[in-house]
């Protein structure tokens, strides 16, 4: 019997070929979503999970809370939380200290620069990552060892065990040799830290020992004894911060001004990734917020439920072919629960058929869904039993919502009314209609969200900036060290060095101006007169930086390399340093920087976006120090042919700079990279709109069958009785547009409210204008016109004697 059955059903689905497609396609696209989500979501609850002692490691956070209530939250610490609290916290077993830094290598001839991270010689003891050669005791235990990773091991020794091999590692103005005592192997995709090179943190202290609690720069982790509780070691840490804190916090307080109160808390290494509280800093991998999460599987499951609900109206609709089968199965003998088992049948080889081929899409859309979640998922990666079985229960559970209700509503035919070919299909479709509205009705609200996201994403990316970053060139002129950066200086261009780089870049005509800063946007704090302390953004530059950079004054004058005062005792501000002192006359005010020394104001920049345009812009103060470095180097090179000024700009620096790697890149792709994470969601928007747009056409679609041939006979006399083709479709058509024109009623402004909502993230940002949601409804409108045309033409041109002669 089940033979016949299979037999049966495989004959049904290859004589209504069309029918069968559509059904595995609006399926198979379902399972796909929701296979690609569970790969997703399985990955990141799974991260840091490989530690054998992951439930008793915990990141050290700290709340820095200012007089007013204000918290600033830190994943850093500085270096002397670890060791105090191990000291004096009997719960805590040990501790380990890392910060992401980068080196320049020397290998052979060329210099590369390689991320690496420091680290104290617990590292191992404390994270279980797998070794391919060395001892993980002593991995970190010497000042001059370093371990790699077996992908950068490879990169510079052709083969993973390098153990005992030398690298030169600049760690100031020099190259030293550093013995590679152990090699890991690739850092798992599911994992916060990532590890290219490590190299022990004792290096880092030889040359910057920094004894102070109140600095933030690296992230200490500790392991609790089995049992211990989070929350009464966080009460020691606030007794031990208040006794050997107490004469820095007395004499910062004095000289800076230091009133905020530190408190330091715990944080389990396995919720840090899906935790935006604290910032991942560098060196950690970045944290994922949860309700990405939650928007993909929502959507997952919509589509899947929508595929059903397609299933469901396809098969209903297409039912009336199959009534005189129903009705002679019945008339010989055949039971109901016969007839379900039999629907149930063909139910589940549509479904394993649709499962088999999202399989297939899963594979094809693995790249793509990588690129735009940010992710290197893969079958292998995440292939286990509890995997495999979410995938039976999915298949499963499809199965049985996409056949049940179809198979209970066909077996129940009255069989002398099927024989007599006077079946029809009860009820006024409310459910089938309600359906329709809500898939449209999500559709039309995804599609808005798509081109108010591509409006806002195109407004950032195309915003006049305050200043010309066409055709310039940004050249990073560290030594990768960055303790050398930030400490010593020794890593960065000194002033003449930068003078002889300018010199000879200007004597290619295709080089416009260089300029340069000392890397990066720092926070400071200034003084007024009136005693208020405003937090600025700091930059020191030289006298062709506003120049280059095409930034306007606004009064005043720009810095002088002639003029000595300039470099001791001047600065430049820009209008929103001017509005947070309040000052209508900034020309000739005096603010007081390092440690109250004052500085005199000689100019006032206009505002100009030096950060996203997702950051409103800051006060900002410049400087020009040639006490202090420049780490990069920006070059203005003529339109027409950059290939011969990259060859002159390469050339130039490796014989000015030799044992520093040359990269490059263009401000322009430098702003463009800030919106990364706008143009994924732009991205991932744009796809669920245009398969929920899918979806729910083939939904429509359904409907407008089941329609069509529950009004054949209507259709007949309407014909018999003069009606055109032309009305009869319309007629058909107009039911359908009303539906959709009521999804539209109920997702156009749910649109607008939430999109308004979302856009108030942004300082700088879009109107949500009348056209966009024009545009939409057109849009939607449209394609439900096309998609219901077919059936409607189709309907209105068929023969009424065929709908007529049983009557």
């Amino acid at each position: 019997m089940l033979k016949n059955y299979l037999k049966t059903a495989l004959r049904n689905l290859s004589r209504n070929l069309f029918f069968s497609i559509v059904n595995i396609l609006g399926l198979s696209a379902g399972l796909a979503c929701c296979m690609l989500i569970i790969l997703y979501n399985r990955d990141e609850v799974s991260y840091d999970g490989f530690h054998q002692n992951k439930d008793n490691i915990y990141r050290v956070t700290a709340d820095i809370v200012s007089p007013g209530g204000e918290i600033n939250k830190s994943s850093s610490t500085g270096m002397m939380p670890g060791p105090a609290f191990e000291e004096s916290v009997p719960e805590i077993e040990k501790f380990v200290r890392i910060q992401g830094t980068s080196f320049n290598i020397k290998h052979g001839n060329d210099v590369f620069e390689q991320e690496a991270l420091y680290a104290d010689s617990s590292f191992f003891s404390v994270f279980s990552f797998p070794l391919v050669a060395g001892d993980r005791a002593t991995a970190l235990r010497d000042i001059h060892n370093v371990v790699l990773s077996e992908e950068v091991a490879e990169k510079y020794f052709g083969r993973k065990n390098a153990v005992g091999e030398t690298l030169e590692l600049n760690t100031g103005e020099r190259f030293e040799p550093f013995v590679v005592s152990a090699v890991t192997k690739r850092t798992p995709q599911n994992s916060s830290i990532k590890i290219k090179m490590l190299v022990p943190l004792q290096l880092n202290q030889s040359s910057w020992n920094n004894h102070q609690w109140v600095n933030f720069f690296l992230k200490t982790f500790v392991v609790l004894r089995p049992g211990a509780d989070p929350r009464v070691v966080e009460e020691k840490f606030a007794d031990v911060f208040r006794t050997k804190a107490a004469d820095e916090l007395r004499e910062i307080g004095k000289k800076r001004g230091f009133k905020s109160n530190v408190k330091f808390g715990l944080q389990p290494l396995t919720r840090m990734h899906l935790s935006t509280d604290y910032p991942p800093g560098r060196g950690l991998a970045d944290a994922s917020s949860p309700v990405y999460a939650y928007i993909l599987t929502g959507i997952a499951l919509f589509i899947l439920v929508i595929a059903c609900i397609n299933f469901v109206n396809l098969t209903i609709a297409h039912s009336l072919r199959r009534a005189k089968e129903i009705g002679v199965r019945k008339v010989i003998g055949g039971l109901r629960g016969q007839l379900v088992l039999q629907f149930l049948g063909e139910s589940f080889i549509l479904s394993f058929i649709a499962f088999l081929l999202s399989i297939l899409l899963v594979q094809m859309a693995l790249p793509l869904f990588n690129t735009l979640a940010n992710k290197a998922l893969s079958f292998t990666y995440l292939l286990d039993a509890k995997l495999i079985a979410g995938y039976i229960a999915l298949f499963l559970l499809t199965g049985l919502l996409a056949g049940f209700y179809p198979a209970l509503v066909l077996s129940g035919f009255n069989p002398v009314q099927t024989l007599y070919g006077r079946i029809g299909l009860s009820g006024k479709g409310r459910l089938s209609k309600g359906l329709v509205v809500t898939q449209f009705a999500l559709a039309a609200f995804l599609i808005t969200a798509t081109v108010i996201v591509y409006e806002q994403f195109n407004y950032m990316t195309n915003y006049d900036l305050g200043y010309n970053d066409k055709n310039v060139v940004v050249l990073s002129l560290d030594n990768g060290d960055l303790m050398s950066k930030f400490q010593r200086a020794g890593g960065q261009a000194k002033t003449d060095q930068l003078g002889a780089f300018r010199n000879e870049l200007l004597k290619d005509p295709s080089i416009e101006n260089v300029t340069a800063d000392q890397g990066d946007n720092r926070e400071g704090t200034a003084i007024i007169n009136t005693g208020e302390k405003i937090t600025f953004a700091f930059m020191n530059v030289d006298e062709n930086f506003l120049r280059l950079l095409q930034i306007p004054l606004e009064k005043g004058r720009n810095f002088s390399g002639t003029t000595a005062a300039d470099t001791v005792q001047s600065v430049i501000i820009n209008q929103a340093f001017a509005r947070a002192a309040g000052w209508r006359e900034p020309l000739g005010r005096q603010v007081s920087l390092d440690m109250n020394k004052k500085y005199t104001v000689i100019g006032i920049i206009k505002d100009y976006h030096y950060a996203s345009l997702a950051e409103k812009i800051m006060p900002q103060l410049f400087l020009m120090n040639p006490a202090n470095a420049f780490g990069t180097a920006y070059i203005k090179i003529k339109p027409g042919n950059p290939a011969l000024a990259l060859a002159h700009i390469e050339n130039t620096f490796k014989n000015i700079f030799p044992n520093r790697p040359y990269q490059f890149d263009f401000k322009e792709a430098q702003n463009a990279a800030q919106y990364e994470k706008e143009a994924r969601w732009k991205q991932i928007i744009t796809c669920s709109g245009v398969l929920t747009i899918f979806i729910s056409c083939i939904g429509l679609f359904g409907l407008a069958m089941l329609t069509a041939r529950k009004q054949a006979r209507e259709i007949g006399i309407r014909k018999v009785l003069g009606a055109s083709v032309l009305t009869i479709a319309w007629k058909l058509s107009a039911d359908f547009l009303k539906l959709v024109i009521l999804s539209l009623a109920i997702a156009l402004p749910c649109a607008w409210w939430t999109m308004h909502r979302w856009l108030q993230n942004y300082p700088y940002r879009i109107g949500i204008s009348w056209w966009m949601l024009g545009t939409v409804a057109i849009f939607v409108l449209l394609i439900a016109w096309l998609t219901v045309s077919y059936q409607s033409t189709r309907a209105a041109l068929a023969n009424p004697v065929k709908s007529l002669r049983m009557e």
